[in-house]
């Protein structure tokens, strides 16, 4: 095992080597940079491309920062359970690798949210829009024409006026849009316009205005729940990161020598070794939720 670690340090060392005008950590990172667009799914590359315009993505320096954190801490937690220096070594390595996966969640997460704020704007938009005009397809013009709608909204928008015009009705772009958005204040406010539509209402203002303050508890509940995500996410990070610790209580009870002759046993180190993946699984499902998609359904 160790001769296999020396050969991969080898291998970087000499690629580096040909790439000496690169600095390593910027040259280590663009490789797996690379590596990454080349296999990854063209959604989170657009994903991903969203969340450099909106100026959120990671720098090098940010990245490079999380390698050597995320390394450390699991070099150091993997040696305190095995007194090990390969152990510790195979799951920082095996922490890094997963960084990929945490940058996938992040960047969903903040995709999601500007893909909220962009609905939030279109739908409050539509019915002030609606309360001028008296039609749904000229509201959906005069938001699109007033540029605070940005892609991909603003291009699913241009085919919602498409669908309506070569149809005649507005049923099939509602539900076009429905599918590619489902969330709640778009299907509440959709099928209330097409009630409005389909019934001939003369006098829409009340419902409307319902509508407007519906939207507003409905947004006001997301935000609440992004704060309360964002409480959750701290303590239970730190619970989390509490629970590897809780092998020193056993070191303190036995004694270092005890606890290291222990480690022979090879049940102990399955046991350690189960313990660490299980904690490892529990902090990366809390991140996906943390990262889950605001406010659909």
């Amino acid at each position: 095992m160790v001769l296999i670690i020396l050969l991969a340090i080898a291998i970087f060392v000499i690629i580096y080597r040909t790439n000496t005008s690169e600095n390593a950590a910027k040259f280590f990172l663009e490789q797996v940079a690379t590596a990454y667009n080349k296999w990854a799914p063209y959604s989170f590359k657009m994903v991903r491309e969203k969340t450099k315009q909106l100026g959120q993505e990671y720098t090098i320096r940010q990245y490079t920062t999380q390698v050597v954190i995320f390394a450390g801490v699991a070099g150091g937690i993997a040696y305190l359970y095995f007194f090990s220096f390969v152990w510790a070594v195979i799951y920082a390595i095996a922490a890094i690798m997963f960084i990929p996966y945490l940058a996938y969640l992040r960047c969903k997460r903040v995709y999601s949210e500007y893909i909220f704020e962009q609905i939030q704007t279109y739908t409050t938009n539509v019915i002030m829009e609606f309360n001028t005009t008296q039609s749904f397809v000229k509201a959906l013009e005069g938001v699109r024409d007033s540029g605070i709608i940005e892609d991909p909204v603003l291009t699913d928008l241009n085919k919602m006026i498409d669908l309506s015009y070569q149809n005649g009705t507005i049923e099939e772009s509602i539900q076009y849009f429905n599918e590619r958005y489902p969330f709640y204040m778009v299907k509440n406010m959709h099928q209330l316009f097409l009630q409005i539509t389909n019934e001939g209402a003369k006098d829409s203002g009340e419902s409307l205005e319902n509508m407007s303050m519906d939207i507003d508890m409905l947004v006001e509940g997301v935000y609440r729940d992004k704060m309360d995500r964002k409480n959750f996410h701290k303590r239970f990070v730190t619970f989390g990161l509490a629970l590897y610790l809780l092998v020193m209580a056993m070191i303190l009870l036995l004694g270092k020598d005890s606890y290291i002759e222990l480690l022979k046993l090879w049940y102990v180190q399955l046991l350690l070794h189960a313990i660490i993946l299980i904690n490892s699984y529990f902090l990366l499902t809390g991140e996906k939720y943390y990262n889950e998609d605001v406010g659909e359904e």
